[in-house]
């Protein structure tokens, strides 16, 4: 163990987990790299979970977080506060909420902890629906939201939560459906479950699970369940943490894959608008969003030099059509991983959109998740240079790929070959 893990491991918590046998030191990182502290470069493919969005120690936004820092650094919300403003407004338009209000955290927990007060507090209840597999954040009340139990460390909640079939295609009791059916035996559990429900909050989903394994149910699911949902008056929040600003390629939120219904009544975003500055936040109707009859501030959220980042970084990817990117590359990324799994008895699938891939492993005799196998591919991977991630609830195991949405296709091939090797080492 060398001198900081022994040190890590004395002042922090059990539970804070780290990656690797032999955990390493990021010390600095560009473009689509990063350096530890013995030196080596890696093919970063995880951008510290989804966060390093566009690039490591992209100039744009290093630039304009050093001159804000020059200037000022924390006012609070108590003050006008210019690129708070800006940013707000550039997210509201790009939210396709009707008259949407922004309001920014510092965290995606935050946000969604954010999310449930207002619809708890607007629909006047305390019972809320979440998908099965689901992952929301580390807060008292994200965690009683949280469809997995590897992260969801009490049973006691401030809310009353109900879990809903849909976002998980391979198992179940409509695993092997086709899309439509699937999605008809899922709006049905719904129907069936408010029937038995006293008055509902709302339905908080991503539209691509992150932490669950990127998995993600058919297009057109959650408007399906929307139609559902109004009719009952249930409030629809879409967690964009992971999936939002155009990771997914096709769209640059993950709602619009289920916009027949129209838009979510709130969405909650967070880490890629930062580019690692720590941005969280809520968009919700007017109506929804000034329905506190309390007072409320942000100490930290909206910090002047976290919004110049996100302005920034905003622009970067706008300018550069990184959601395109995304897509382009996106596609020949999984088509590789595609080609480097076949013939690995152990992956059972590899699915995703855009730069959001995941690569489900199970053992091929009693369809069980591999965990074991996850890590040894994790620790091969990071051994020839490339850096992924992990994730899984119940009965699944899966690799996460999530590149800066600025990977080339050239860092494409060089990280599908290394996967590759990682995977038939098995």
């Amino acid at each position: 163990m060398n001198s900081l893990h022994a040190r890590h491991r004395a002042v922090l918590p059990d539970w804070l987990a780290l990656y690797y046998d032999r955990p390493i030191e990021i010390t600095h990182g560009e473009g689509r790299h990063v350096w530890d502290a013995d030196g080596r470069r890696y093919l970063d493919f995880f951008g510290g979970i989804l966060t390093t969005m566009t690039a490591h120690a992209l100039p744009e936004v290093t630039k304009a977080i050093a001159e804000q820092a020059g200037r000022i650094v924390h006012s609070s919300t108590l003050y006008l506060n210019r690129p708070m403003v800006e940013l707000a407004e550039r997210i509201a338009t790009l939210s396709g909420i009707p008259d949407a209000r922004v309001f920014f955290t510092t965290s995606g927990t935050e946000a969604n902890d954010t999310a449930l007060l207002l619809a708890t507090a607007y629909r006047g209840s305390n019972q809320v629906l979440a998908m099965r597999n689901s992952y929301h954040g580390r807060s008292f009340s994200t965690v009683g939201v949280t469809g997995n139990s590897a992260w969801s460390p009490t049973g006691l909640s401030p809310l009353q939560t109900l879990y809903l079939h849909g976002a998980v295609r391979t198992r179940g009791p409509f695993a092997g459906l086709t899309d439509e059916r699937f999605t008809e035996a899922a709006v049905a559990d719904l129907e069936d479950l408010l029937g038995h429900t006293h008055r509902t909050a709302a339905l908080l989903a991503e539209p691509v699970q992150g932490v669950g394994g990127f998995t993600s149910p058919p297009d057109g699911l959650y408007a399906a369940f929307r139609k559902v949902l109004d009719r009952h008056g249930v409030l629809w929040i879409s967690d964009e943490v992971q999936t939002g600003w155009g990771r997914t390629g096709d769209h640059f939120w993950g709602w619009q894959a289920h916009a027949q219904a129209g838009p979510p009544d709130m969405l909650t975003f967070a880490k890629g608008i930062g580019n690692g500055m720590s941005i969280g936040g809520v968009v919700a109707r007017a109506e929804i969003m000034n329905c506190l009859d309390a007072n409320s501030i942000s100490t930290f959220g909206g910090s002047p030099v976290t919004m110049v980042a996100g302005l920034a970084n905003l622009t970067y990817l706008l300018d550069h059509d990184l959601q395109g990117n995304a897509r382009r590359v996106g596609g020949l990324l999984i088509e590789r991983i595609r080609a480097a799994a076949a013939g690995v008895g152990l992956v059972r699938e590899v699915r995703g959109r855009g730069l959001m891939i995941g690569i489900e492993l199970a053992d091929p005799a009693t369809g069980r998740a591999a965990p074991e196998a996850a890590s040894a591919v994790l620790e091969s991977a990071r051994e020839h240079g490339l850096l992924i991630g992990k994730g899984g609830g119940h009965d699944t195991s899966a690799l996460r790929v999530a590149p800066p949405l600025s990977l080339t296709v050239a860092e494409a091939e060089e990280g599908a070959a290394i996967l590759e090797q990682a995977l038939r080492s098995l």
